[in-house]
């Protein structure tokens, strides 16, 4: 399997991927996928398992067998990176987060905590392990890689963490003056060896207004100034 080429424009991220013959791909979200090349029998679409089902809160997936070439379309906003999966990899992820993934994966449930679960609202985290494979993951903007410290804690908000090391040590909290914690979304306290993966695309409703609008003292001659609505952009 080989992932040949992505582009990315202003509307949208596109993933074409080429499956040699015998090579078999499980596609999570059937609808991302925009345009196929390969006998029709290549795709096969099936009924999820009962924990897929719950998890992804859909009930078909799509098993595609080579040869055959695909492209997977992506909301705006919204990145694939794949990743490869071998027989020692610890990294546990959320199931909402996986596009795709290759057959002999191996697929681990790791379940929770309770507190971690109402955080999270996710009762269990998957685990993949395989040979030889790839995990399609997609997030919300690029994703970036970060080294975990045995000691040293890592703040990490709840909403961007994508996949961590099972040996990894979290606890809930918040950080900084009242203030500060005041402002914040719940963030993970993390230590141990290995790395995790954050999605680096952060949504703020507040940001982009500010962005849209300029600052308070533009906004103010705006309201004051007369036209001010006019002249001041």
């Amino acid at each position: 399997m080989e992932v040949i080429n992505e582009t990315e424009t202003l509307h949208s991220q596109t993933t074409t991927i080429q499956l040699e013959r015998n090579d078999v791909v499980y596609v999570l979200h059937p609808r991302q996928i925009i345009s196929f090349q390969g006998p029709s029998a290549a795709r096969e679409d099936m009924l999820m398992d009962i924990a897929g089902i719950y998890r992804k809160r859909k009930l078909i997936q799509s098993r595609i067998t080579g040869p055959a070439k695909f492209m997977l379309g992506l909301p705006v906003g919204y990145h694939l990176q794949t990743l490869p999966i071998v027989e020692d990899s610890d990294l546990l992820f959320e199931w909402k987060h996986v596009l795709f993934y290759t057959e002999g994966m191996h697929i681990e449930r790791r379940v929770q905590t309770f507190k971690n679960a109402v955080i999270t609202k996710e009762i269990v985290k998957m685990k993949f392990t395989a040979k030889d494979g790839l995990l399609g993951i997609i997030s919300s903007g690029p994703i970036y890689r970060m080294e975990l410290h045995p000691e040293v804690p890592t703040y990490v908000d709840v909403n961007c963490l994508v996949a961590y090391p099972e040996n990894a040590r979290l606890k809930p909290c918040v950080y900084g003056n009242s203030l500060a914690s005041q402002q914040m979304n719940y963030q993970w306290e993390m230590t141990g060896r290995g790395y995790i993966l954050l999605q680096t695309g952060k949504v703020d409703a507040q940001l982009e207004r500010e962005m849209e609008g300029g600052g308070l003292i533009r906004r103010l001659l705006r309201e004051v100034i007369p036209f001010g609505g006019v002249f001041i952009r």
